[in-house]
């Protein structure tokens, strides 16, 4: 098979990252095994932003607008068609594209700076089915024709309305097998869905582990939920995000496929916004053990992804202020 163009790139600059990467997943002093070395070429701290391709009040961009702190562009969202699994895509008028060539010169462009685009699927009103073998690979079609069409290295799963962990599985690993080694692909949870590894996305994220990227969970929006000890957390601070960080890492994620997914602003989410003091705070207690509130994480995880955030669009609004804090200090794990 044939990689796009981009994909090519990627791939080769991912081999001279790879001794870069293997030593930050590395956790000296403990039993736990070291993760694969990426293929990506996603840097070994990296920061994921959702771009909105509507306008819902923030800040309209487009891409070139968004920050270099962002090394994951997720293009927020993909449709679904009458065709159970089966993908589509366009640009809304509202973000001011004048054709989709200046959207894929943009991809392009972002690309040649060593970031990478993702097309995100779903959203709290997206709703893909997935749940046979036929729309499994309607799946892993149709998103392998977006990537084509428009230089996509990836996918990102934002789907908050339920899933088939055997049949999403499935599809993922269809398109990876399609895209090839220079595949992305990046998951956003919400945090109930991560609370066991018997919930089907907590399912689907291990059983696509040998292709996964990161998984940023949504540490927002949510009730208070259950830490990794046993106890309750409420939403809003960093005992909240460690101790349920805590569980996917424990729960057999790499610590590379595990980072904070959090509002980049107060109007981004209806509720769960934290300064991005606390999401700085809550990376040094994971990968530290520095900054913690009650909760101190039974070890430290050095090789923890990063974080995301929703989206670059609000961060935008509120003047860069999330990522001016957050990129600088992740890249700075």
């Amino acid at each position: 098979m044939s990689l796009p163009p981009s994909l090519r790139r990627r791939a080769a600059l991912a081999v001279a990252s790879l001794a870069t990467a293997a030593a930050a997943f590395a956790l000296p002093g403990s039993a736990q095994a070291a993760p694969a070395a990426s293929p990506h070429a996603v840097p070994a701290h990296a920061v994921t932003g959702y771009w909105q391709d509507f306008d819902n009040g923030a800040k309209v961009q487009k891409l070139a607008d968004v920050p270099d702190q962002y090394d994951i562009i997720a293009v927020a969202f993909a449709s679904a068609t009458s065709t159970p699994g089966q993908l589509s895509f366009s640009l809304d008028p509202a973000v001011g594209y004048s054709s989709d060539d200046q959207f894929k010169a943009d991809i392009a462009a972002k690309q040649a700076e060593g970031k990478s685009v993702v097309l995100s699927v779903g959203g709290q009103n997206g709703t893909v089915s997935v749940d046979d073998a036929a729309s499994a690979s309607a799946f892993a079609d149709s998103a392998y024709s977006l990537m084509q069409k428009y230089g996509f290295d990836g996918i990102d799963i934002d789907l908050e309305n339920g899933l088939n962990s055997t049949y999403m599985a499935q599809a993922l690993h269809q398109l990876a097998d399609k895209a090839g080694s220079g595949f992305v692909l990046t998951m956003a949870p919400q945090t109930i869905d991560m609370q066991s590894t018997s919930a089907e996305y907590f399912k689907t994220a291990l059983a696509v582990k040998d292709i996964l990227t990161v998984v940023n969970m949504q540490y927002y929006n949510s009730g208070s939920m259950l830490g990794c000890d046993g106890n309750v957390y409420a939403q809003g601070t960093v005992d909240f995000i460690t101790a349920l960080a805590c569980i996917q890492l424990q729960g057999g994620l790499d610590p590379s496929q595990v980072g904070i997914g959090v509002p980049a602003s107060s109007s981004a989410a209806g509720s769960g916004y934290v300064d991005p003091s606390v999401v700085n705070d809550a990376l040094d207690c994971l990968t530290k053990g520095t900054g913690c509130g009650s909760f101190k994480p039974p070890t430290t995880w050095p090789g923890l992804r990063g974080a995301m955030a929703w989206s670059t669009n609000w961060d935008a609004s509120a003047g860069n202020a999330w990522s001016d804090s957050v990129g600088a200090h992740v890249h700075a794990l």
